[in-house]
């Protein structure tokens, strides 16, 4: 069986004081920290403040890259709580800096009017190879032995691409993308949990939707790129534990950046979130 990443323990906070948390980052091989981890680590510590509501929406800004040598320092700002709504601002702090903020909201569950996009057509995700049999399948002997070792080290989230990039020889693509996502390891009911998860997994492989449209890939020589903000709405809950269709579109790319959509499907056709994200991608020359 595949050694699994447990992202419930990875993305777990330390309180060192009322409103204050610190988070560690993995250090997988990378020198700048995940920058879904830094998310999902900044709402949990907004939840911690929470006990009662349920977060339905977070809106970010990446400030300075994370360095994964250290630890990361949350600060919680209680900016209202409502008579529905609660308010949480939440600073990321490396070396006295901020490298990252979130906004976060939360809501009193409540029954409203329902009304959803429909899921769109879709391959199954058993009939797509993951990531690492992808892969190895297309390119194991073009692939140095230093990049198979790091795609083989544990990873929380399961990730199959029905239409993938050729990473070596890329072509431009239309742009628009699915991919299919799960965790691994079993994670518990709890929403925060479910939300941390989530929010971790939407800053994967979201960048390339942009990037495929010109041809490019994070290996394309001189490319400099990064999340530059990033926006979630969780819709309705959702099991992470079950296979999630994230549904991507790029409508612009402009001034060295893109700008891509997403919508996140449970197995059974649910609309659970609907993402946003603006990336920096430029080629130095």
């Amino acid at each position: 069986m595949e050694e699994s990443e447990n992202l419930i323990e990875t993305l777990a906070l330390e309180q060192i004081e009322m409103n204050l948390f610190r988070g560690v980052s993995p250090n997988d091989g990378f020198p700048r920290i995940f920058g879904g981890f830094v998310i999902a680590q900044a709402l949990l510590a907004a939840y911690e403040t929470v006990p009662d509501r349920v977060c339905h929406s977070i809106h970010a800004y990446f400030i300075r890259p994370g360095d994964v040598r250290i630890p990361v320092l949350y600060e919680v700002d209680r900016s209202r709580d409502g008579g529905s709504f609660t308010t949480r601002r939440v600073i990321a702090i490396q070396n006295g800096k901020q490298i990252f903020n979130l906004a976060a909201s939360f809501q009193v569950p409540e029954e409203g009017y329902e009304h959803q996009t429909p899921m769109p057509m879709h391959d199954e995700p058993e009939t797509i190879k993951n990531e690492l049999d992808r892969m190895l399948a297309d390119f194991g002997d073009k692939i140095p032995q230093q990049m198979i070792d790091q795609m083989k080290r544990p990873r929380p989230i399961d990730i199959r691409w029905p239409d993938p990039q050729n990473i070596f020889k890329p072509v431009p693509k239309p742009p628009r993308k699915q991919v299919w996502m799960r965790t691994k390891a079993p994670i518990g009911p709890e929403i925060k949990h479910q939300q941390a998860c989530l929010a971790y997994a939407s800053d994967m492989a979201f960048m390339e939707t942009a990037l495929r449209v010109h041809g490019l890939t994070w290996q394309t020589p001189g490319m400099q790129s990064a999340s530059l903000d990033h926006a979630m709405w969780f819709h309705r809950p959702v099991d992470f534990n079950d296979w999630i269709l994230f549904d991507q579109d790029c409508p612009s790319t402009s001034q060295g950046r893109g700008f891509i959509r997403g919508e996140m499907y449970t197995r059974d056709g649910r609309l659970a979130a609907s993402v946003a994200q603006e990336c920096l991608m430029r080629v130095k020359t």
